[in-house]
């Protein structure tokens, strides 16, 4: 049986995550007119499309540099691979009803349960990865990042009972992940520039 390439599995998570972010941005309904008053009613939809987008250019960025320790591309990676894809490919069903709802309390927490299963799924990928993977720099900086995926697991769980209480408590939670992982981890960007 011939071992698939892992360029194959980047190439194809790569348009996966392409079409994600496509039909969110074919969600955000334009309005008909210049009005203040239209222009608010779109702002739902815009919130909710920058904050999914910054989720999915995150997992994608990770994703990426994870995939750079992966030795061989065996049947426990591509299904562990699809189960992230899976939990990914959601994500615009939870951006389009936040907004459609105005970011109701039912759901802000099912988007912030799909945030969970998508950090859980991760998870699982990295660590089926990190098994194959020969130990090197770069596999012991994605070890010192589970720190940061464990403080995200616990902020994402919380925001969902949170969302009962005030819905914009959640989103408050999910924009400070988003923060958190938007700046680069310095060891595996160095490592990365050196290959």
């Amino acid at each position: 049986m011939r071992i698939m390439n892992k360029n194959r599995l980047e190439a194809f998570s790569d348009g996966v995550i392409a079409i994600i972010i496509t039909i969110m941005v074919l969600e955000i309904k334009m309005p008909n007119d210049t009005s203040l008053d239209s222009i608010k009613s779109v702002l739902p939809s815009l919130g909710s499309y920058l904050l999914s987008f910054v989720f999915i250019a995150i997992y994608w960025g990770n994703h990426h540099h994870l995939l750079h320790t992966l030795q061989k591309v065996n049947g426990k990676v591509l299904w562990a691979n699809l189960h992230l894809l899976f939990w990914l490919s959601l994500i615009p069903v939870g951006t389009a009803w936040m907004a459609n709802t105005n970011y109701d309390s039912v759901a802000v927490a099912i988007y912030g349960a799909l945030l969970v299963a998508c950090g859980m799924a991760y998870s699982i990928l990295g660590s089926i990865i990190g098994k194959t993977a020969k130990e090197s720099e770069l596999t012991k900086a994605f070890e010192k990042m589970r720190v940061k995926g464990m403080l995200s697991s616990i902020l994402y769980i919380s925001s969902i009972p949170l969302a009962f209480v005030n819905p914009y408590i959640s989103c408050a939670i999910f924009a400070s992940v988003g923060l958190m992982w938007v700046i680069p981890n310095k060891d595996v960007e160095r490592i990365l520039g050196e290959e």
